[in-house]
């Protein structure tokens, strides 16, 4: 059974939020929502965020990078309401998906990497 998370299984999770952040970075162009003010430039910063933290870790990774992409992926999920562009399908989706990918990947890399058991039986 694993109990802590190769650095293999962490560099996959950091691609992948990698390729999540640069997703929801990109996503106003080529799902056409870059008018829409709010939901453009909400997906440019936490993309563009998710991004920079994710290739941080790959280099160095501290828990503190894994916190933040976990806010960072929640607030990406709540934006499209708490900025009201939910009436904005493409942008809600973009953003939902990408904050959902981010928030678990971060959190099952913080359960992992923090050599919890799986139980207590």
């Amino acid at each position: 059974m694993l109990k802590s998370l190769s650095s293999d299984n962490r560099t996959a999770f950091d691609v992948v939020n990698i390729i999540a952040g640069l997703g929801l970075l990109l996503s106003p162009w080529y799902l056409s929502y870059a008018a829409e003010t709010y939901a453009a430039w909400n997906a440019w910063l936490a993309g563009a965020a998710v991004t920079l933290i994710a290739v941080t870790a790959l280099f160095a990774f501290h828990q503190i990078e894994e916190w933040a992409n976990i806010v960072l992926g929640l607030w990406a999920m709540i934006s499209p309401w708490a900025l009201g562009f939910s009436a904005v399908g493409a942008a809600m989706w973009a953003h939902g998906i990408a904050g959902l990918v981010v928030a678990v990947l971060a959190a099952v890399s913080l359960w992992l990497g923090s050599d919890r058991p799986y139980s207590r039986a």
